[in-house]
């Protein structure tokens, strides 16, 4: 299984790499670093779900999420995000996000979300 780690931070992209590892999942990754160079990957090969920051240079999260959509991309996606506030959360799930992360967080948090995606 592929999952796509969007972040504009190479050092956030690790640590949500490896808290994927540390939750017990064994899966291949593949990085972007904006929302624009995720949507070229995805385009290439899908990946089984996308894990994106809401705020990056280029093309935000929630842009590559309607993007998606708008092109009646199904992929899974997730944000693991530092933002919280209810009206973005509102955003992303009405936008088709399946869950919303925020910064910092746990393994065991990434496996609360992560369990319900990949089942």
């Amino acid at each position: 299984m592929q999952i796509l780690v969007v972040d504009d931070s190479k050092a956030m992209r690790s640590i949500v790499m490896r808290a994927v590892r540390q939750a017990g999942y064994d899966v291949t990754f593949v990085e972007a670093v904006n929302g624009a160079e995720a949507l070229k990957a995805i385009h290439a090969s899908p990946p089984a779900l996308v894990m994106a920051d809401w705020n990056m240079p280029e093309m935000s999260g929630i842009e590559l999420l309607q993007k998606l959509r708008a092109e009646g991309n199904a992929v899974k996606m997730g944000f693991v995000t530092s933002e919280s506030d209810p009206g973005m959360r509102d955003q992303a799930f009405q936008a088709g996000a399946l869950f919303m992360l925020t910064k910092p967080f746990t393994p065991d948090a990434m496996k609360a979300v992560l369990g319900p995606v990949l089942t």
